[in-house]
C-alpha cells in the first residue's frame, strides 16, 4: 500500500507549505491554505493501451532542418468562435474557456459540437446527467450526433477513449475531474494541475483538440493555479450579464492567432445566436435627439464596430465631484477632463461626470477619446449632436487630435451603416482616398475646431 503525506497548498496560486498558515506568502491571500493528501509512490500517467500512441524519444534538431508546413484548422459552423480562435480549431490544441456560472458556456460548446459536420465529437460532462444534456440538445434543435460520457475519473475516461478516437473532446468542466494519482478532492489545485497535465499530453500525442470548460472565482479570475493558463494553448473568457441577452467571447491568450478578437452572441430560447453585425445592437434607436450621446468608430481586432458613447455632466452637491465610467478607463476619463479644462476652458471641477459605453462592452481603444470628449461637451452645453455623425481620434494632452490605425475600416463601417459625416484626425488624411466613400470625411487637428464645428 502506498504511503501518503500531507501537503498544505494554496488554492489561489498553488504554493505548498509544510504546515497550515493563515496567509499565503506567495500571493498574499488569506484562508486559502488547505490540506491535501499526496501519495509518495505515484506512478507517472500512462495510457500505452491506446493504439495510436507510439513511444518516441525527442532528439535535438537544427532550426534549418525543420520544414515549415501549413497549419491545418478545423472550421466550425460558428463564425464568431472561428474568429476568436484565429480561423478555426487547431488539431492538438488545448483550449480553456472560463466564465460566470449560468452565462452559457455549456450551451455554447454543446451547440458547437452539435453543428460540427462529419467529425466525431466526445462531450464529457461531470456536472450534468445524460438526460439533462439531451434536454438541452433538443432545445437547440439539431439532429447531429455526438457521443456523451458522464464520468469524472480521468483514468476511466482514457480507458473509454481507446475505442472512440474522437476528433474533438469537450470537457465540462475541468474542476469536476479527478485523477487517482492524486489523493485530494476534485477542484483542488493539485487535482486541476494533474488533470490538465494529463489532457495536455493526450492532446499533443494524439493530435486531438481538447476544450476545457472552467469555473471562475468570486473575484473574476479562473479557478485553479495560475499555471493552468500557462499549460493551455488558448484562453477564452465568456462574459456578459445574466440579466441581459448579449454575451461576449474574448481571447485572453492564443498561441495560434491574435488576442484582440472577440465574438458577440445573443442568448435566445433555442441557444446562442451569432451577432454578425454588432454595430446595429450597439447603437440605440432613439425617437428624439438627446444631449450627451456621440457615436464612435472602434476596432476590436480586425472587426470594426460603431458604439454609442454616453456622457452626463451635472452640477455636484458634494465637495468632491463624482467621476464614474462604465466600460471606459476611469483614469483616461480624468485625463480627458483635464485637457478640456486646460485647453478648452470648461469648468468640470464643480460637475459630476458619468460616462457609459452602450451594450455592456469594455473597450480600451484610444480612438474613443474624440467621441467621449464630444459627448461630454454635448452634455455640458445641453445640446444634442446630429445623429448622422460619428467620431474617430485620439486626444493628446495638448488638445491635439492624433491619428489612429485602420482608419479605412472604420470609415467603411460608418459608411455602410448610413452615416453622412465622420470626424477624423488631420494626420490620418495622408494616403487616404476619400472619394471611395459616400460619407463626408471631415478632418480636424484640435479640439477647438471640433467644438466650433459642432456647436
Amino acid at each position: 500500500m502506498s504511503k501518503t503525506k500531507s501537503v498544505y497548498s494554496c488554492q489561489s496560486c498553488g504554493a505548498n507549505y509544510s504546515k497550515w498558515v493563515g496567509k499565503c506568502s506567495s500571493c498574499g491571500e488569506w484562508n486559502t491554505i488547505v490540506e491535501e493528501l499526496i501519495s509518495n509512490e505515484q506512478q507517472p500517467f500512462d495510457w500505452k493501451a491506446d493504439s495510436r500512441k507510439t513511444a518516441t524519444v525527442a532528439k535535438p534538431v537544427s532550426l534549418n532542418e525543420i520544414t515549415p508546413s501549413e497549419q491545418y484548422r478545423l472550421p466550425t459552423a460558428d463564425a464568431e468562435l472561428n474568429r476568436v480562435l484565429g480561423g478555426g480549431i487547431v488539431p492538438g490544441s488545448l483550449v480553456l474557456i472560463a466564465g460566470e456560472p449560468g452565462i452559457g458556456k455549456s450551451t455554447l460548446f454543446l451547440q458547437v459540437a452539435l453543428h460540427l459536420q462529419n467529425k466525431t465529437v466526445l462531450y464529457i460532462s461531470g456536472e450534468e446527467s445524460e438526460q439533462q444534456i439531451k434536454m438541452r440538445a433538443d432545445r437547440i434543435s439539431t439532429q447531429q450526433e455526438i457521443i456523451l460520457l458522464t464520468e469524472t475519473c480521468t483514468q476511466h475516461i482514457f480507458k473509454a477513449l481507446q475505442n472512440i478516437h474522437p476528433d474533438l473532446i469537450i470537457i465540462d468542466s475541468i474542476q469536476t475531474l479527478h485523477s487517482n494519482l492524486i489523493e485530494s478532492t476534485p477542484g483542488s489545485v493539485s487535482q486541476i494541475r494533474e488533470c490538465t497535465g494529463e489532457w495536455q499530453r493526450y492532446a499533443k500525442e494524439t493530435n486531438t483538440s481538447v476544450f476545457l470548460i472552467g469555473h471562475i472565482t468570486k473575484d473574476g479570475s479562473i479557478a485553479g493555479p495560475k499555471v493552468l493558463e500557462h499549460m493551455v494553448d488558448t484562453v477564452l473568457q465568456f462574459e456578459g450579464d445574466q440579466h441581459y441577452t448579449y454575451r461576449i467571447l474574448r481571447t485572453l491568450k492564443n498561441r495560434f492567432g491574435s488576442t484582440n478578437e472577440l465574438g458577440i452572441y445573443e442568448m435566445q430560447p433555442n441557444g446562442l445566436r451569432q451577432v454578425s453585425n454588432p454595430s446595429e445592437i450597439l447603437i440605440t434607436q432613439r425617437e428624439e435627439q438627446l444631449s450627451g450621446i456621440a457615436i464612435a468608430a472602434t476596432m476590436e481586432g480586425l472587426r470594426p464596430m460603431l458604439i454609442e458613447t454616453q456622457a452626463l455632466v451635472s452640477q455636484t452637491h458634494f465637495s468632491t465631484p463624482q467621476r464614474t465610467a462604465t466600460g471606459f478607463d476611469l483614469r483616461r476619463l480624468n485625463m480627458l477632463l483635464a485637457v478640456l479644462e486646460k485647453r478648452g476652458g470648461f469648468t468640470f471641477g464643480t460637475k459630476d461626470v458619468f460616462v457609459n459605453l452602450a451594450g455592456g462592452l469594455k473597450i480600451d481603444d484610444p480612438a474613443l477619446d474624440l467621441a467621449i470628449c464630444s459627448a461630454l461637451l454635448s452634455s455640458y452645453e445641453d445640446k444634442p449632436l446630429a445623429s448622422n455623425i460619428c467620431f474617430v481620434g485620439e486626444v493628446g494632452l495638448s488638445g491635439e487630435i492624433r491619428a489612429v490605425n485602420k482608419i479605412e475600416n472604420r470609415i467603411a463601417e460608418a459608411d455602410k451603416l448610413g452615416f453622412q459625416k465622420i470626424i477624423i484626425s488631420t494626420y490620418n488624411k495622408k494616403g487616404l482616398d476619400t472619394k471611395r466613400y459616400n460619407i463626408d470625411v471631415i478632418t480636424c487637428s484640435k479640439l477647438e475646431q471640433v467644438y466650433q464645428l459642432l456647436f
